[in-house]
């Protein structure tokens, strides 16, 4: 499994972003640069959790999000993915700073297969500066 691990600082608190990163409503897509409408689907929701597809037509994955509020903490385990493997998935750990928040993501990826292996142990070298990239304008990043 090949793990990323990066940090934004984000302009908004620490609620306003969980609210960001558990919206499912339609805006969800035209929020999120890696989403679009096509391949953004709740399945079901509970008040602390979500099953989504979500993704484009060259990388889409089926996930499950957990999230507490009181600890900052939203975890989203991938269930089916077109490019990775099963399991893994992110972690988002918000913690609330003198302005803003700190966002800790970190992106856990199995491979099953030769090529999803291939693309796991590639994403440390370059995934992270194009993830906090993807991520800046939703989470508000300084």
């Amino acid at each position: 499994m090949s793990t990323v691990s990066f940090h934004l600082d984000s302009r908004l608190t620490a609620p306003e972003l969980m609210r960001v990163l558990t919206d499912f409503g339609p805006a969800r897509a035209d929020a999120w640069p890696t989403i679009d409408a096509a391949h953004f689907q709740v399945h079901t929701r509970g008040a602390d959790w979500a099953e989504v597809t979500e993704g484009t037509a060259s990388a889409w994955e089926r996930s499950r999000y957990e999230w507490d509020e009181a600890a900052g903490r939203v975890e989203i385990t991938t269930h089916e993915s077109k490019v990775f493997g099963v399991g893994g998935g992110w972690v988002f750990q918000l913690t609330p700073q003198a302005e803003g928040t700190r966002v800790d993501v970190r992106l856990d990826r199995p491979g099953e297969k030769l090529a999803q292996k291939l693309a796991a142990r590639l994403l440390p070298f370059v995934a992270p500066a194009s993830l906090a990239k993807s991520f800046r304008a939703p989470l508000q990043a300084k």
